[in-house]
């Protein structure tokens, strides 16, 4: 640990790290950011960001959303999104955490003004890690309940199933003209999800919970506890497990893929999927749905890729990284829908409904038609078995990065209290999480779901990406954030990043945002309708994360001195020791800026540490050149 704060520092500014002024050395520099962490392997970072983006979302979001918006026509507004918000916000999501070493709230030293835009990201990702975390729970549970030599919703007959109940294996052992009226019934895999796992016949609604399932609550508890394990030792332990979690699942998807195009009438589902049903792009719901399944699956806005970022070395290639990232992601979710309505054709077929009677689209899908699926095949507790491992692999790594955005944006904050407690501190959080929770493991704990699916991350998340939009490009500057890009990877970011910094992404999300508002629907699941206070309680849990903004500002400017205006400029300029954290990687106007800093130009440093210059030398003394030029043109 540094040594003790000498009072002469506490004064001006309390840098996060801070090195003993005693030592002559600027090398020294580089103690503080090895306390906090870096990835160990040169993939770690790469596969946390595909298990982060790739998660839950592509195979119960995805299809979900394809599926209710016009099958294939939800593709266009999907990559017009992906290249009009996705890859940019993404790219400056990453180059925000990587030259600044910090988390989602320490970043604000950008601009103090802001801070408020951390503290709404925090709250946004804290709730969602909540609910996510619930179907984690339920995959396991399924992932036990697979471990038979019968699956327990393969037949109707058990004391949950009512009348209504039909086994298709009957139908078709039958083999007769049946007059059976197929609209009024029930798989059996539907009523084992909605009347046993979930028990929601136990409940009237949002307001009557019910008690609590024991069996899912200790779901939840073991998901939480499998997150903790995995994040205890912070990026060095989670970047080893997403070897396993970020590709695993790909070999699951590619089977399940091979053996759902196989099926008999898997066609039919695949041409509902790629018909494009144009007339839903007159609806502005699929075009915020196309921006939010962006975002929740790109992990916009959420802080986790800045966090995983700010671990990074300083000059790593970011860029790159980002079209991988982005584009594996969008294919993925086209596989898994691939994989889902192959079956929902086969279905369709079997059952003789057209392909989107199939399923009630609704969170259950990935638990109601999946399950069936695998009912359908040889081997089938294996294959569900595979089936329900993916999907806690796909979860996990989303998760681990929910709650490491969490531990880092607070440690990063307060570090002399909580680095050296960070297995503790994440603890805590897990836990108190856990106990938030558990209104979701009773019987009307779905409904709850639902509203927290609906409203933690809607309008709020955009707002929180707008103003970090707004507050980069206009208040920070477009030039300074291009020149620090320049000084990172070597080479400034093209007009495609600059109209969509600028105009192209607020615009849109701005546009998205009003959409929002006017066209407002109220939350249901199935034929449920939620009370008016439940919607308002949804409307406020959005609202919250916005008004953490304005609150920011007001602590900020209350902090400065001089009349109001004065105030607002000094908050909205960086904080004196904003920039790289890394001494030798400081030129230009970061020079010895970091507190107790002795050296006069850190490419000394690097001139002493690596003898010659590399390209990353000549790149900072261009930068400088540049930056005296700028400074002379604005004095005359």
């Amino acid at each position: 640990l540094p040594s003790p704060i000498p009072p002469s520092l506490t004064q001006p500014v309390t840098p996060d790290l801070l090195v003993s002024p005693s030592s002559q050395d600027g090398d020294l520099g580089s103690e503080c950011p090895e306390d906090r962490g870096n990835w160990t392997g040169r993939l770690d970072f790469l596969l946390s960001c595909i298990g982060y983006c790739v998660g839950l979302g592509n195979v119960w979001r995805f299809p979900y959303r394809a599926y209710t918006n016009g099958g294939g026509a939800f593709l266009v507004p999907y990559f017009i999104m992906l290249a009009i918000c996705g890859i940019p916000i993404f790219f400056m999501e990453l180059s925000l955490g990587q030259f600044s070493s910090l988390g989602p709230l320490a970043v604000w030293k950008i601009s103090p003004l802001f801070k408020g835009v951390g503290m709404g990201t925090i709250l946004i990702v804290s709730l969602v890690a909540i609910y996510y975390n619930m179907i984690i729970a339920y995959v396991l549970f399924y992932l036990f309940a697979s471990l038979t030599s019968d699956l327990p919703w393969q037949h109707c007959g058990n004391w949950w199933n009512t009348e209504l109940c039909l086994d298709h294996h009957v139908i078709k052992a039958g083999n007769s003209t049946l007059p059976v009226n197929i609209s009024n019934t029930v798989s059996p895999s539907e009523e084992y999800w909605s009347r046993y796992v979930l028990h929601i016949q136990g409940s009237s609604g949002i307001g009557d919970p019910g008690r609590i399932r024991w069996n899912l609550c200790l779901c939840l508890l073991l998901s939480w506890t499998i997150v903790y394990l995995c994040i205890l030792k912070g990026v060095k332990s989670s970047g080893k497990v997403v070897y396993f979690t970020a590709t695993f699942p790909y070999l699951i998807l590619v089977m399940l893929l091979i053996r759902g195009v196989t099926l008999e009438g898997a066609w039919k589902g695949i041409q509902f999927y790629l018909t494009p049903q144009f007339d839903h792009l007159l609806s502005s719901k699929v075009w915020i749905e196309a921006a939010l399944q962006i975002f929740y699956s790109l992990g916009v806005g959420f802080g986790g890729l800045l966090t995983f970022a700010s671990y990074n070395t300083f000059h790593q290639n970011i860029y790159r990284d980002t079209f991988i990232v982005t584009l594996g992601n969008a294919i993925t979710s086209i596989l898994a829908g691939f994989a889902i309505f192959s079956v929902l054709g086969y279905m369709s077929q079997e059952l003789g409904v057209p392909v989107n009677q199939v399923a009630k689209a609704g969170p259950g899908l990935a638990f109601v038609v999946y399950p069936q699926a695998m009912t359908m095949l040889p081997l089938s507790p294996f294959w569900s078995f595979l089936f329900f491992f993916m999907l806690l692999t796909l979860g996990l790594d989303s998760q681990f990065a929910f709650m490491e955005t969490i531990v880092t944006a607070v440690t990063d904050e307060f570090p002399y209290y909580l680095r050296p407690k960070k297995a503790s501190f994440s603890a805590v959080i897990c836990i108190a999480l856990f106990l938030m929770g558990l209104i979701l493991t009773t019987e009307g704990g779905m409904y709850w779901l639902v509203l927290l699916d609906d409203y933690s991350a809607g309008f709020g998340l955009m707002v929180v990406v707008i103003t970090t939009c707004l507050a980069v490009t206009r208040v920070y500057g477009m030039k300074r954030f291009c020149r620090d890009i320049h000084m990172m990877l070597g080479f400034k970011p093209g007009p495609y990043f600059r109209a969509c910094w600028m105009v192209l992404s607020p615009a849109t999300m701005m546009a998205l945002l009003v959409y929002n508002i006017v066209k407002y629907q109220p939350s249901e699941y199935g034929n449920y309708r939620f009370p008016t206070w439940a919607e308002v309680l949804g409307i406020l849990m959005g609202v919250l994360s916005c008004l953490m903004i304005p609150v920011g500002m007001v602590a900020a400017v209350l902090q400065e001195e001089g009349t109001l205006w004065e105030r607002v400029q000094q908050a909205s300029r960086p904080a004196m020791d904003w920039g790289p954290s890394l001494e030798e990687n400081r030129t230009g106007v970061y020079v010895a800026s970091l507190a107790g800093s002795q050296s006069p130009k850190p490419l000394m440093v690097h001139m002493r540490k690596y003898g010659g210059i590399t390209s990353y030398e000549n790149t900072a003394m261009q930068v400088d050149r540049e930056m005296e030029e700028e400074d002379e043109e604005e004095s005359m």
